[in-house]
Protein backbone atom coordinates (compact mmCIF):
# COMPACT_ATOMS: atom_id res chain seq x y z
CA UNK A 1 0.00 0.00 0.00
CA UNK A 2 1.24 3.49 -0.84
CA UNK A 3 0.87 6.45 1.45
CA UNK A 4 -1.72 8.86 0.18
CA UNK A 5 -0.73 12.51 -0.24
CA UNK A 6 -2.17 14.52 2.63
CA UNK A 7 -3.82 16.82 0.14
CA UNK A 8 -5.61 14.01 -1.61
CA UNK A 9 -9.29 13.40 -1.09
CA UNK A 10 -11.02 10.73 1.05
CA UNK A 11 -14.69 9.80 1.66
CA UNK A 12 -16.79 7.32 -0.20
CA UNK A 13 -20.15 8.56 -1.05
CA UNK A 14 -22.08 7.83 -4.13
CA UNK A 15 -24.69 10.37 -4.54
CA UNK A 16 -27.10 9.30 -7.12
CA UNK A 17 -28.44 12.01 -9.22
CA UNK A 18 -31.63 10.42 -10.35
CA UNK A 19 -34.67 11.17 -12.30
CA UNK A 20 -37.73 9.93 -10.53
CA UNK A 21 -40.76 11.32 -8.88
CA UNK A 22 -41.63 10.96 -5.23
CA UNK A 23 -43.58 7.88 -4.28
CA UNK A 24 -44.60 5.90 -1.25
CA UNK A 25 -41.73 4.45 0.75
CA UNK A 26 -41.06 0.77 0.25
CA UNK A 27 -37.92 -0.70 1.75
CA UNK A 28 -38.47 -4.30 0.72
CA UNK A 29 -37.21 -4.00 -2.85
CA UNK A 30 -33.80 -2.84 -1.62
CA UNK A 31 -33.11 -6.07 0.26
CA UNK A 32 -30.08 -7.93 -1.05
CA UNK A 33 -31.36 -11.31 0.06
CA UNK A 34 -31.63 -12.51 -3.54
CA UNK A 35 -29.44 -11.90 -6.55
CA UNK A 36 -31.05 -9.32 -8.91
CA UNK A 37 -31.44 -9.81 -12.61
CA UNK A 38 -29.06 -7.55 -14.52
CA UNK A 39 -31.52 -7.05 -17.35
CA UNK A 40 -34.53 -5.84 -15.37
CA UNK A 41 -36.04 -2.56 -16.54
CA UNK A 42 -38.77 -1.50 -14.15
CA UNK A 43 -38.80 1.92 -12.45
CA UNK A 44 -40.76 4.05 -10.02
CA UNK A 45 -44.23 5.34 -10.71
CA UNK A 46 -44.61 8.80 -12.23
CA UNK A 47 -45.48 11.71 -9.97
CA UNK A 48 -48.88 13.34 -9.64
CA UNK A 49 -47.63 16.19 -11.81
CA UNK A 50 -47.00 13.88 -14.78
CA UNK A 51 -49.51 13.80 -17.67
CA UNK A 52 -52.36 11.32 -17.30
CA UNK A 53 -51.47 9.80 -20.66
CA UNK A 54 -47.89 9.37 -21.84
CA UNK A 55 -47.04 8.20 -25.35
CA UNK A 56 -43.45 7.03 -25.73
CA UNK A 57 -41.77 6.72 -29.12
CA UNK A 58 -38.40 5.04 -29.43
CA UNK A 59 -35.94 7.05 -31.49
CA UNK A 60 -32.32 6.35 -32.26
CA UNK A 61 -31.13 9.45 -30.44
CA UNK A 62 -28.50 9.58 -27.69
CA UNK A 63 -28.27 12.30 -25.05
CA UNK A 64 -25.00 12.77 -23.18
CA UNK A 65 -24.15 15.17 -20.35
CA UNK A 66 -20.49 16.17 -20.12
CA UNK A 67 -18.19 18.72 -18.54
CA UNK A 68 -15.15 20.57 -19.90
CA UNK A 69 -12.37 21.80 -17.62
CA UNK A 70 -9.10 23.62 -18.26
CA UNK A 71 -5.64 22.49 -17.11
CA UNK A 72 -6.33 24.01 -13.68
CA UNK A 73 -9.54 21.99 -13.27
CA UNK A 74 -11.85 25.01 -13.69
CA UNK A 75 -15.09 24.54 -15.62
CA UNK A 76 -15.10 26.10 -19.08
CA UNK A 77 -18.45 27.50 -20.19
CA UNK A 78 -19.81 29.19 -23.34
CA UNK A 79 -18.40 26.60 -25.76
CA UNK A 80 -20.32 25.41 -28.83
CA UNK A 81 -20.63 22.18 -30.77
CA UNK A 82 -17.76 23.10 -33.09
CA UNK A 83 -15.43 22.94 -30.09
CA UNK A 84 -15.98 19.18 -29.72
CA UNK A 85 -15.94 15.96 -31.70
CA UNK A 86 -18.31 13.15 -30.78
CA UNK A 87 -17.50 9.51 -31.51
CA UNK A 88 -20.11 6.79 -31.07
CA UNK A 89 -18.76 3.26 -31.39
CA UNK A 90 -15.57 4.92 -32.72
CA UNK A 91 -17.49 6.62 -35.55
CA UNK A 92 -18.76 10.21 -36.02
CA UNK A 93 -22.55 10.37 -35.53
CA UNK A 94 -24.96 10.58 -38.42
CA UNK A 95 -26.03 14.02 -37.19
CA UNK A 96 -25.90 16.31 -34.15
CA UNK A 97 -29.50 17.01 -33.17
CA UNK A 98 -28.87 19.45 -30.31
CA UNK A 99 -26.02 20.99 -28.33
CA UNK A 100 -26.39 23.38 -25.42
CA UNK A 101 -25.10 24.38 -22.03
CA UNK A 102 -27.35 23.05 -19.25
CA UNK A 103 -27.00 24.93 -15.97
CA UNK A 104 -30.55 24.85 -14.67
CA UNK A 105 -32.15 21.46 -15.25
CA UNK A 106 -34.20 19.94 -12.40
CA UNK A 107 -32.08 17.58 -10.32
CA UNK A 108 -33.07 14.07 -9.32
CA UNK A 109 -30.44 12.99 -6.81
CA UNK A 110 -29.88 9.74 -5.02
CA UNK A 111 -27.74 9.83 -1.88
CA UNK A 112 -26.21 6.46 -0.95
CA UNK A 113 -24.63 6.46 2.49
CA UNK A 114 -22.39 3.61 3.59
CA UNK A 115 -23.36 2.83 7.18
CA UNK A 116 -21.17 -0.27 7.58
CA UNK A 117 -18.75 -0.72 10.46
CA UNK A 118 -15.76 0.40 8.37
CA UNK A 119 -16.88 4.06 8.19
CA UNK A 120 -17.44 4.84 11.88
CA UNK A 121 -14.49 7.20 12.49
CA UNK A 122 -15.87 10.20 10.60
CA UNK A 123 -19.49 9.15 10.23
CA UNK A 124 -20.95 12.03 12.25
CA UNK A 125 -19.10 14.71 10.30
CA UNK A 126 -20.07 13.10 7.00
CA UNK A 127 -23.73 13.18 8.02
CA UNK A 128 -23.47 16.90 8.75
CA UNK A 129 -21.71 17.59 5.44
CA UNK A 130 -24.36 15.65 3.50
CA UNK A 131 -27.17 17.63 5.13
CA UNK A 132 -25.41 20.91 4.35
CA UNK A 133 -24.97 19.84 0.73
CA UNK A 134 -28.67 19.01 0.31
CA UNK A 135 -29.64 22.31 1.93
CA UNK A 136 -27.56 24.23 -0.60
CA UNK A 137 -28.42 22.32 -3.75
CA UNK A 138 -32.12 21.36 -3.50
CA UNK A 139 -34.55 23.99 -4.79
CA UNK A 140 -38.13 23.63 -3.47
CA UNK A 141 -40.70 22.44 -6.03
CA UNK A 142 -37.91 21.97 -8.58
CA UNK A 143 -35.28 19.44 -7.40
CA UNK A 144 -35.79 16.17 -5.52
CA UNK A 145 -33.55 13.68 -3.73
CA UNK A 146 -33.88 10.31 -2.04
CA UNK A 147 -31.76 8.71 0.67
CA UNK A 148 -30.55 5.11 0.93
CA UNK A 149 -28.46 3.75 3.77
CA UNK A 150 -26.59 0.52 3.17
CA UNK A 151 -24.41 -1.97 4.99
CA UNK A 152 -25.10 -5.69 4.52
CA UNK A 153 -28.47 -4.68 3.05
CA UNK A 154 -29.86 -1.48 1.56
CA UNK A 155 -32.75 0.46 3.01
CA UNK A 156 -34.71 3.32 1.49
CA UNK A 157 -34.67 5.79 4.36
CA UNK A 158 -36.42 8.65 2.56
CA UNK A 159 -38.09 8.54 -0.85
CA UNK A 160 -37.96 11.40 -3.35
CA UNK A 161 -38.68 14.75 -1.74
CA UNK A 162 -37.64 18.39 -1.93
CA UNK A 163 -37.99 18.66 1.85
CA UNK A 164 -34.46 18.93 3.25
CA UNK A 165 -35.82 18.53 6.78
CA UNK A 166 -37.10 15.03 6.02
CA UNK A 167 -33.83 14.07 4.35
CA UNK A 168 -31.83 15.47 7.26
CA UNK A 169 -33.85 13.46 9.78
CA UNK A 170 -33.24 10.36 7.69
CA UNK A 171 -29.49 11.00 7.65
CA UNK A 172 -29.50 11.44 11.44
CA UNK A 173 -31.21 8.06 11.89
CA UNK A 174 -28.39 6.18 10.16
CA UNK A 175 -26.16 4.16 12.48
CA UNK A 176 -22.86 2.58 11.48
CA UNK A 177 -22.32 -1.17 11.73
CA UNK A 178 -22.27 -4.40 9.72
CA UNK A 179 -20.74 -5.46 6.39
CA UNK A 180 -20.76 -3.60 3.05
CA UNK A 181 -22.88 -4.40 -0.03
CA UNK A 182 -21.94 -1.37 -2.13
CA UNK A 183 -22.52 -2.89 -5.57
CA UNK A 184 -25.98 -4.14 -4.60
CA UNK A 185 -26.91 -0.68 -3.29
CA UNK A 186 -25.89 1.01 -6.54
CA UNK A 187 -27.57 -1.63 -8.68
CA UNK A 188 -30.89 -1.44 -6.82
CA UNK A 189 -30.89 2.36 -6.59
CA UNK A 190 -30.36 2.72 -10.34
CA UNK A 191 -32.77 -0.07 -11.26
CA UNK A 192 -35.61 0.69 -8.84
CA UNK A 193 -35.41 4.48 -8.62
CA UNK A 194 -33.88 5.73 -11.87
CA UNK A 195 -34.39 3.30 -14.73
CA UNK A 196 -37.33 3.31 -17.12
CA UNK A 197 -38.73 6.67 -16.05
CA UNK A 198 -40.61 9.04 -18.34
CA UNK A 199 -41.03 12.76 -17.74
CA UNK A 200 -42.56 15.67 -19.61
CA UNK A 201 -39.28 17.58 -19.31
CA UNK A 202 -35.60 16.60 -19.11
CA UNK A 203 -33.95 16.20 -15.71
CA UNK A 204 -30.44 15.51 -14.52
CA UNK A 205 -29.97 12.17 -12.74
CA UNK A 206 -27.10 11.59 -10.36
CA UNK A 207 -26.10 9.13 -7.70
CA UNK A 208 -23.80 10.32 -4.91
CA UNK A 209 -22.07 7.56 -2.99
CA UNK A 210 -20.46 8.09 0.39
CA UNK A 211 -18.35 4.99 1.08
CA UNK A 212 -14.84 3.58 1.42
CA UNK A 213 -15.47 1.43 -1.66
CA UNK A 214 -14.69 -1.86 0.13
CA UNK A 215 -17.45 -4.34 -0.81
CA UNK A 216 -17.70 -7.70 0.96
CA UNK A 217 -21.40 -8.63 0.84
CA UNK A 218 -22.86 -7.95 -2.64
CA UNK A 219 -24.58 -10.49 -4.86
CA UNK A 220 -23.89 -8.50 -8.02
CA UNK A 221 -20.43 -7.63 -9.33
CA UNK A 222 -18.83 -4.23 -9.78
CA UNK A 223 -19.34 -4.50 -13.54
CA UNK A 224 -23.04 -5.31 -13.12
CA UNK A 225 -23.44 -2.22 -10.94
CA UNK A 226 -21.71 -0.08 -13.58
CA UNK A 227 -23.80 -1.60 -16.37
CA UNK A 228 -27.03 -0.79 -14.54
CA UNK A 229 -25.91 2.79 -13.88
CA UNK A 230 -25.14 3.20 -17.58
CA UNK A 231 -28.48 1.71 -18.59
CA UNK A 232 -30.24 4.18 -16.28
CA UNK A 233 -28.05 7.05 -17.59
CA UNK A 234 -26.97 7.96 -14.06
CA UNK A 235 -23.86 9.98 -13.21
CA UNK A 236 -22.05 8.68 -10.12
CA UNK A 237 -20.10 10.90 -7.76
CA UNK A 238 -18.13 9.12 -5.06
CA UNK A 239 -16.73 10.61 -1.85
CA UNK A 240 -14.37 8.30 0.02
CA UNK A 241 -14.85 7.81 3.75
CA UNK A 242 -11.43 6.22 4.20
CA UNK A 243 -9.23 8.30 6.51
CA UNK A 244 -6.30 5.88 6.83
CA UNK A 245 -3.98 7.96 4.66
CA UNK A 246 -3.28 4.85 2.58
CA UNK A 247 -4.20 4.02 -0.99
CA UNK A 248 -6.71 1.18 -0.56
CA UNK A 249 -8.41 -1.19 -2.98
CA UNK A 250 -11.70 0.62 -2.49
CA UNK A 251 -10.21 3.83 -3.90
CA UNK A 252 -9.89 2.16 -7.29
CA UNK A 253 -13.48 0.93 -7.08
CA UNK A 254 -14.81 4.43 -6.44
CA UNK A 255 -12.69 5.82 -9.27
CA UNK A 256 -13.96 3.16 -11.66
CA UNK A 257 -17.61 3.83 -10.77
CA UNK A 258 -17.19 7.55 -11.34
CA UNK A 259 -15.18 7.37 -14.56
CA UNK A 260 -17.52 4.87 -16.23
CA UNK A 261 -20.53 7.14 -15.69
CA UNK A 262 -18.98 10.57 -16.30
CA UNK A 263 -18.72 11.56 -12.64
CA UNK A 264 -15.84 12.15 -10.25
CA UNK A 265 -14.33 10.44 -7.21
CA UNK A 266 -13.12 12.52 -4.26
CA UNK A 267 -10.63 11.42 -1.60
CA UNK A 268 -10.66 14.05 1.17
CA UNK A 269 -7.87 13.58 3.69
CA UNK A 270 -9.08 16.18 6.20
CA UNK A 271 -12.65 16.51 7.42
CA UNK A 272 -12.93 20.05 6.05
CA UNK A 273 -12.15 18.64 2.60
CA UNK A 274 -15.38 16.63 2.79
CA UNK A 275 -17.36 19.86 2.59
CA UNK A 276 -15.19 20.97 -0.34
CA UNK A 277 -15.99 17.72 -2.14
CA UNK A 278 -19.72 18.32 -1.83
CA UNK A 279 -19.19 21.88 -3.05
CA UNK A 280 -17.32 20.64 -6.12
CA UNK A 281 -20.19 18.28 -6.96
CA UNK A 282 -22.68 21.13 -6.67
CA UNK A 283 -20.59 23.30 -9.01
CA UNK A 284 -20.32 20.52 -11.55
CA UNK A 285 -24.04 19.80 -11.62
CA UNK A 286 -24.59 23.43 -12.61
CA UNK A 287 -21.79 23.51 -15.21
CA UNK A 288 -22.56 20.80 -17.74
CA UNK A 289 -23.21 20.56 -21.46
CA UNK A 290 -25.59 18.20 -23.21
CA UNK A 291 -25.24 16.87 -26.74
CA UNK A 292 -27.95 14.94 -28.57
CA UNK A 293 -27.06 12.99 -31.69
CA UNK A 294 -28.14 10.17 -33.98
CA UNK A 295 -25.50 7.42 -34.19
CA UNK A 296 -24.22 6.12 -37.51
CA UNK A 297 -24.82 2.46 -38.41
CA UNK A 298 -27.17 2.07 -35.45
CA UNK A 299 -28.82 -1.28 -34.71
CA UNK A 300 -31.44 -2.01 -32.02
CA UNK A 301 -29.78 -5.19 -30.82
CA UNK A 302 -29.11 -4.29 -27.18
CA UNK A 303 -25.33 -4.27 -27.39
CA UNK A 304 -22.96 -1.83 -25.68
CA UNK A 305 -21.72 1.16 -27.69
CA UNK A 306 -18.84 3.37 -26.57
CA UNK A 307 -18.97 7.18 -26.35
CA UNK A 308 -16.02 9.54 -26.66
CA UNK A 309 -16.19 13.33 -26.68
CA UNK A 310 -12.96 15.09 -27.61
CA UNK A 311 -12.29 18.83 -27.28
CA UNK A 312 -10.67 20.64 -30.22
CA UNK A 313 -8.57 22.53 -27.69
CA UNK A 314 -6.07 19.97 -26.40
CA UNK A 315 -5.77 21.89 -23.12
CA UNK A 316 -9.37 21.05 -22.24
CA UNK A 317 -10.37 17.87 -20.43
CA UNK A 318 -13.80 16.38 -21.15
CA UNK A 319 -15.63 13.98 -18.84
CA UNK A 320 -18.69 12.01 -19.90
CA UNK A 321 -20.12 8.52 -19.50
CA UNK A 322 -18.13 5.94 -21.40
CA UNK A 323 -21.02 4.37 -23.28
CA UNK A 324 -24.58 3.03 -23.34
CA UNK A 325 -26.66 0.01 -24.26
CA UNK A 326 -28.64 0.28 -27.46
CA UNK A 327 -32.34 -0.62 -27.08
CA UNK A 328 -33.67 -3.91 -28.41
CA UNK A 329 -36.34 -4.08 -31.08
Amino acid sequence: MKLRNAKSWAIGFVFVLGLVSAGAQDNSYLSSSTAPEATATSGSQPSDDAPLTTITKRVNEVNVFFTATDKHGKFVKHLNKNDFQVLDDHKPPQSIVDFRSETDLPLRLGLLVDSSGSVTSRFGFEQQAATQFLTQILRPRFDQAFLIGFNTKSQLIQDYTDNVGLLSKGIERLQAGGGTALYDAIFHACHNKLLGLSHDRPVRKALIVLSDGEDNQSYVSLQQAIDMAQRAEVIIYAISTDDSGLVMRGDGVLQQLAEATGGRAFFPFKMKDITKSFGAIEDELRSQYIVAYKPAEFENVGRYRSIEIVAANKNLHVRSRKGYYAPRQ
